[in-house]
């Protein structure tokens, strides 16, 4: 079935969220693989948190990205989190998948088991060759490590790594105001843990100390925001499923 294309203009979805907080999406494309990027405005400079699919220009779409300094941090490095990491000279992640930033292969971002043409609603406006998609390499320029701050100047995110769903994964925390951007590691959705280099026992430890977190507000990867009795009911029943008898991670 041919799908119609979608206009640039109409790609990304722009929604001014509390807290100096902007969700930005492609409402285009399936929501199971549709990355939420987060952007927060500091007094000194910008945090985005991931980038899209780099199907279509993110700065070409949202030009505000570029009137201030954007420190653009990838939860991890799979490709539909990092497709746009190449448009931003500040670029952070993990050292454990700066490897796949600088080089990504699509067995290693995972283009080659997800990016398929049935994701898209609608067409990018070039169309979609899912055998010639590819992420444009964007080495990072500063790694981050667990406890590691991310500094905009009034506002203070702390680097949380979380492997599990893959081993570069992290999350950023500010205390002052109970945000939690978890990445890939808990939202509201099915998550995924068999990726060629997920790791279930990993994961179960990370979300035992996830869950530790005080959080009043979650925002995740993929799907929407939640709050605390989601977050722990989601933590809660993967690590329960998980731990059953005869199942991974026992």
């Amino acid at each position: 079935m041919d799908r119609p294309r979608a206009a640039a203009s109409n790609w990304y979805r722009v929604r001014p969220l509390a807290h100096g907080i902007t969700h930005i999406d492609e409402h285009y494309i399936d929501p199971f693989y549709r990355c939420n990027i987060w952007h927060v405005r500091g007094r000194d400079r910008d945090l985005l948190l991931d980038s899209g699919m780099g199907v279509v220009s993110l700065r070409g779409q949202v030009p505000w990205l570029g009137e201030r300094e954007v420190l653009a941090v990838a939860s991890h490095a799979h490709f539909d989190h990092v497709g746009n990491h190449h448009e931003f000279a500040h670029r952070l992640c993990h050292a454990a998948e700066a490897h796949i930033l600088a080089e990504p292969r699509g067995d290693w971002n995972l283009a080659d088991r997800y990016a398929v043409v049935e994701m898209f609603e609608r067409l990018p406006p070039d169309g979609y060759d899912q055998q010639r998609y590819q992420v444009c390499p964007a080495p990072a320029t500063r790694l981050v490590a667990a406890g590691d701050v991310i500094d905009l100047g009034d506002r203070v995110f702390e680097v949380m790594h979380v492997p599990g769903h893959s081993p570069g994964s992290i999350a950023l925390w500010e205390k002052a105001t109970g945000i939690l951007f978890s990445g890939d590691a808990v939202y509201d959705g099915p998550l995924v843990d068999d990726a060629y280099h997920s790791n279930v026992p990993t994961y179960l430890d990370s979300m035992q100390r996830l869950r530790e977190l005080p959080v009043d507000v979650v925002h995740g990867g993929h799907f929407d925001s939640f709050g605390r009795d989601r977050y722990r009911a989601l933590i809660d029943e993967y690590v329960a499923g998980k731990r059953r008898p005869g199942c991974p991670g026992d």
